[in-house]
């Protein structure tokens, strides 16, 4: 199992950096990632922690995180907390040279590959590691991203978030010096390494003092939107503290240092007479600013009213004993306060997590304040330092009027909830996890791959030795769904033996094909717009790991794409006839179903098979990209199959056109036939009753596979052509009746038959009375009737223009026969629009192999 390494530069338990690496991490382990956490002890010197073991401070973490160290760092001679205290202090502060920081990094560095390499680290999160508390940490740590990334072949498997800068956490003081931070290492343009900072000032000032760092994102800190609402697991949190239920009650989750001004808070309450104060936080960080502010509460004469309740768990954990969470604390709080310095906060996390847990807040206007939360409307009593540096009669009184008013905060708080939801919430696997890429990459081919171990070096060795095209232009995405073979461990080992063409392994925790496909290309997508070349066309391709891609397949397909405005390019799909020797009938079968599909591809575009497509990024976007329906089958839901297909068709919904690409070629792999012949022949393939499920087709022996006899060869042919003429050719005009109007489309039809298909189109829309034919299923059943009561010039169309041996219909269902013939038209469409026997979809079949 891989492994996510985080690495905080905070040097605490509980902080916000740590709270944020939670969330982050979350996604990591929900798809089955070991999660690693440095808390980072070892590297910033003013906690007094260097070399100390971890005790209970796991407990302050969801159980799937396992606190981390890197091994034998306290052995390396002169790397202490003395030694980074005097480089932060002579180096950074006072720019003095220190010649031992690059020898220690080295050794540092070695030690850090040493542990990743133990773990079998796939991931790296680094919390602040550009602020510089320890610049010989941030250069040791440089070294080994470049060393461990170039071992392992990897692409941009680090993501470095900066929560603080120089220019947001105490600039003032000049703790680090002064622009531009000569002795700050400024981040490099590292092929391995992802930036992000959380809030657009950060990254223009990023900007101004890294000009060169291409691959840097704006990512805000994120919250769970989930009122915190009173139960069972936290009912007793007031009574624990001695804080009476009647009471208002103001929380401040912070660390008590002087920074955090907690003082302010402190004179806020002595003109608040009834309320109580609750400080989450460790008060063994600063002993001297705990006694000072615990002095201060009795000088005041609110001591009996602040508790002073230790840290506490982040809000996405849970009470556990005595153990209480933010959460818990929340459920219980009358407002949230943040009465910080103004020059000390980068973000402001109880402010969000506030919001997101339908609590009002109040805040002092601090740099950054409207930057994150001012600027996008949120609802406050905010104190503003410029005014004075304590809270004054009049913002008491605010505070006081809000305490008193149940409906005004109500108002407030869900207001602000409903405003956060839009603000504050990203979807985090889209927007961290995921890096740009190279700005020479033009098209992702996203391969879904299941236990493939026997067939995926074949199909790596197609995609690597594409003709016609720059390995450049292309990157290949492998969705892994939860293989139990050594299916990554084979793209893992092919990445690092071809280093000149990107290969990235994303994992999609939901069985099933359209869950990895969609996971693939919404990857690809939003990685893509971290391009600075946004103008030009994205493509997300789409490839099947058990079928053979062509030599020119990528290069005619990008042709194809680049040469017209078609969204949507559809490859042609062959079988080698040399794997059907000795069974010329059911070649025959499949020839006659390949040359009617050649001919509607080339007609109407025909809708995309997973087995090779191209879609443009944008018209992906616009129209939502993959969709997942789900099917009960056997008292479950699964995945219905045709994700693919329904993509099509919203795309060609939506006004856009799709174009095929006959000369770009993808080899169907003959297991498919030879698995399901048996179900063809009897009418039926990957389920029945209309439900479409996958089916596991590999081989797991030797097998012959004799011919069919005339009869089962009809039947099979029958079942094809059933299934292939509704979608292929009836469908594509339903869903763009203007095909009609085509001169070829009218030539294949004929122009009598064309006006009366536009005709019946039209009826049968204003008939059933829908908007559009989008929606699965919504066109399965006037498909079906177009077919019964035009079946007879189709196909004398099909002879006409593909060969006579393409025949005649197959037999009507009994029922249809038995029909009178004036009646015929009105009995297909019960027949058709009856869900409950689900007889037309048997009729019709659930997917054409051939």
């Amino acid at each position: 199992m891989t492994a996510l390494w985080g690495i905080s530069f905070d040097a605490t338990p509980i902080s916000g950096v740590v709270v944020e690496f939670v969330k982050t991490a979350r996604h990591f382990a929900d798809r089955g990632h070991r999660v690693l956490l440095d808390l980072g002890y070892d590297i910033k010197a003013d906690k007094d922690l260097f070399f100390q073991p971890y005790r209970d401070e796991g407990t302050l973490l969801p159980d799937w995180v396992e606190l981390a160290r890197v091994a034998g760092i306290s052995d390396i001679p002169g790397y202490d907390q003395q030694f980074v205290a005097d480089v932060l202090r002579n180096v950074v502060q006072r720019g003095e040279p220190e010649p031992r920081i690059q020898p220690l990094a080295h050794q540092i560095a070695d030690l850090i590959v040493q542990a990743w390499e133990a773990q079998d680290v796939s991931f790296v999160l680094v919390e602040n590691g550009t602020l510089p508390e320890n610049i010989t940490y941030t250069h040791a740590l440089h070294l080994a991203v470049n060393e461990y990334g170039a071992r392992r072949g990897l692409g941009r498997f680090v993501l470095w978030r900066d929560h603080d800068l120089m220019w947001q956490s105490e600039p003032s003081s000049r703790k680090y010096g002064d622009y531009p931070y000569p002795a700050t290492p400024r981040p490099p343009a590292s092929p391995h390494i992802h930036y992000v900072v959380l809030h657009e000032e950060a990254r223009r000032r990023m900007l101004d003092w890294t000009p060169h760092l291409a691959a840097l994102d704006v990512l805000p800190n994120t919250f769970s939107y989930d009122r915190a609402a009173v139960d069972t697991s936290n009912a007793g949190f007031r009574k624990y503290y001695g804080i009476p239920e009647e009471v208002p009650l103001i929380a401040r989750c912070t660390r008590i240092i002087q920074q955090k001004r907690i003082d302010r808070d402190l004179h806020l309450l002595a003109g608040l007479t009834d309320a109580y104060l609750f400080v989450a936080g460790d008060t063994t960080e600063s002993p001297a600013e705990y006694e000072r502010l615990t002095g201060l509460a009795a000088e005041l004469g609110v001591a009996d009213r602040v508790i002073f309740g230790g840290l506490l768990a982040p809000r996405e954990g849970h009470s556990a004993g005595n153990r209480y969470s933010v959460r818990d604390l929340l459920a219980h709080t009358t407002v949230m306060s943040f009465l910080t310095s103004y020059d000390y906060e980068s973000y402001g996390n109880p402010i969000g997590e506030a919001i997101a847990s339908g609590v009002p807040y109040l805040t002092t206007r601090y740099q950054l304040y409207d930057t994150v939360y001012g600027g996008k409307g949120f609802r406050a009593a905010v104190f503003d330092p410029a005014d004075g540096d304590l809270p004054g009669p009049g913002f008491i009184q605010e505070v006081r009027d809000l305490l008193d008013d149940e409906e005004k905060r109500a108002d407030m708080a869900e207001f602000n909830y409903q405003l956060g939801q839009r603000h504050t919430t990203k979807d985090v696997l889209e927007r961290l996890l995921l890096t740009p890429m190279d700005e020479r990459i033009r098209l992702s081919v996203i391969l879904p791959v299941y236990n493939e171990a026997a067939n995926l070096p074949a199909v790596l060795d197609s995609l690597y030795h594409q003709r016609g095209i720059d390995r450049e232009l292309y990157e290949i995405v492998l969705v892994d769904n939860n293989s139990t073979d050594n299916t990554v461990a084979i793209a893992q080992a092919f990445a690092t033996e071809h280093p000149d063409v990107t290969l990235h392994v994303v994992l999609e925790p939901e069985q099933g094909v359209s869950c990895a496909r969609r996971t693939g290309m919404r990857f690809a997508s939003v990685r893509s717009r971290g391009r600075s070349n946004g103008d030009e066309r994205f493509h997300l391709v789409s490839a099947d790991a058990d079928c053979r891609v062509a030599p020119d397949w990528l290069a005619e397909l990008f042709a194809a794409m680049e040469s017209g405005k078609a969204a949507i390019g559809v490859c042609d799909y062959y079988y080698s006839p040399e794997h059907f020797t000795g069974r010329p009938r059911l070649w025959d079968a499949i020839w006659k179903t390949l040359r009617c599909r050649a001919v509607t591809f080339a007609l109407f575009g025909t809708f995309p098979d997973g087995k090779g497509f191209a879609v443009d990024r944008d018209v992906h976007d616009a129209v939502g990209g993959i969709e997942i329906f789900y099917q009960v089958q056997d008292g479950r839901f699964v995945n219905h199959l045709s994700d693919d297909w329904d993509f099509g068709i919203k795309v060609r919904a939506s006004g856009e056109d799709i174009a095929f690409a006959p000369r770009s070629r993808v080899e169907i792999n003959p297991r498919r036939v030879d698995h399901a012949i048996n179900e063809v022949i009897t009418g039926r393939a990957y389920g029945n009753d209309g439900i479409i499920v996958m089916q596991d087709i590999r081989v797991t022996g030797a097998a012959e596979h004799p011919d069919l006899t005339e009869e089962q060869a009809q039947q099979a042919w029958e079942f094809s052509i059933k299934d292939f003429t509704p979608k292929n050719t009836i469908l594509p005009v339903l869903l763009t009746p203007s095909l009609l109007d085509d001169d070829v489309v009218i030539e294949f039809f004929g122009p009598e038959l064309a006006e009366r298909l536009a005709r019946r189109i039209a009826k049968i829309k204003d008939e059933m009375r829908v908007l559009d034919f989008t929606p699965i299923h919504s066109y399965k059943t006037p498909s079906y009737r177009l077919y019964f009561e035009f079946r007879e010039e189709i196909f004398a169309r099909l002879r006409a223009t593909v060969g006579e041996d393409i025949g005649y219909p197959p037999p009507l269902p009994q029922c249809l026969q038995d029909v009178p013939p004036e009646r015929f038209t009105e009995f297909v469409r019960y027949y058709c629009e009856d869900r409950e026997s689900g007889e037309a979809h048997n009729y019709f079949g659930n997917g054409g192999v051939f």
